[in-house]
């Protein structure tokens, strides 16, 4: 986004609060990119073959399509208060909240198993 873009520029308090949004996603990105990595090299094989790995894949590419959508996420409500439109819907806290309690609850039985 530039200032060249059509509109008017929004008040700078909702700017902020945009961008601190997108940290916000950027923040909880990296925290499930951490949790892949360190459910790689710190916890100890489960009783399924390929349950850790195939997990922390899950936890990555999770980590990368919410930093990917949440600049999208950014820029389209930046264009919309530039605009003077209704803010777009996002999906993102959706996906983002199922598929960490997919993989919380995958973690709880592959645990109780041992």
């Amino acid at each position: 986004m530039s200032r060249d873009e059509p509109g008017e520029e929004p008040d700078y308090r909702f700017t902020l609060a945009n961008e601190r949004t997108f940290l916000a996603w950027l923040r909880t990105s990296l925290a499930l990119l951490a949790g892949a990595v360190a459910l790689v090299q710190l916890v100890p094989a489960f009783s399924i073959p390929a349950a850790r790995t195939g997990l922390a894949a899950l936890l990555a590419v999770t980590a990368t399509l919410l930093a990917a959508f949440a600049h999208h996420r950014w820029a389209r409500v930046q264009r919309a208060m530039r605009l003077g439109l209704p803010l777009p819907t996002t999906w993102l806290p959706f996906a983002a909240g199922w598929v960490t309690a997919l993989i919380g609850v995958t973690v709880l039985v592959l645990v109780l198993r041992r």
